[in-house]
């Protein structure tokens, strides 16, 4: 049974979002501030954090949870500000949604983004370009050997373009290919995860992914 951290100091919420978890077959750890979600992070499958949290917010929680863990990441948030859930996915966060929440869409973005974690792989699932390495069976990515550490958005999204170097995807068609149809992403947290998958190899030393203008983006054919 997968475990969950729900960390959010309204103790209603962590109480709606506890029945419906429970409901849908999860065991869930309740966390009220930051110190306390920290302190859990390590034992569990899947972190949902509010925002805004004494002790420590959920930023900064995310911040230092993804220094050492690729652990899932869902956050809550009272306030719909772009700014927030664009930093959020750029600190490793997986998905974000807005207070007022639908339980059930909260189930159901638990349920997408643990299956992303533990979707079952192909026993040759490695894919290379160049001296970049994706290994879907260990869901490890690699540059000239050296480990590059990517959440499981991330790696979704790098393996996507992997699959077709040279081709132009555009953002719906990528989120389509990477998560399957039917899921909702917005153009700007598609190009927040992007933008840090190029931070991330770029500090590895390769620039893989070309943008589109226009359009979305595309795996560069011939490899640095």
């Amino acid at each position: 049974m997968p475990r969950i951290l729900v960390a959010d100091d309204d103790g209603h919420i962590r109480e709606v979002v506890r029945f419906a978890l429970t409901q849908a077959g999860y065991d869930v750890v309740e966390a009220s501030d930051g110190a306390a979600a920290l302190a859990a992070a390590g034992d569990v499958d899947l972190c949902i954090l509010d925002v805004l949290m004494p002790e420590a917010d959920g930023l900064e929680v995310c911040r230092r949870v993804r220094a050492t863990s690729r652990v899932p990441i869902l956050f809550l948030s009272s306030r719909d500000d772009e700014l927030d859930r664009v930093l959020g996915l750029e600190l490793g966060a997986d998905d974000y949604l807005t207070k007022p929440f639908s339980p059930r869409e909260l189930v159901a973005r638990v349920r997408a983004v643990l299956r992303r974690a533990t979707e079952p792989t192909q026993p040759a699932a490695i894919k290379r370009h160049g001296r970049l390495e994706l290994d879907a069976g260990r869901h490890r990515c690699t540059v000239g050997g050296a480990e590059v550490v990517l959440t499981v958005t991330e790696f979704a999204l790098l393996a996507t373009l992997l699959d077709a170097p040279g081709q132009a995807l555009d953002r719906d068609e990528l989120v389509s290919r990477a998560y399957g149809a039917g899921h909702v992403i917005t153009e700007r947290t598609v190009d927040s995860h992007v933008r840090r998958i190029r931070q991330k190899l770029g500090a590895a030393g390769v620039d893989v992914i070309e943008t589109v203008y226009g359009l979305g983006y595309r795996l560069r054919e011939t490899p640095p």
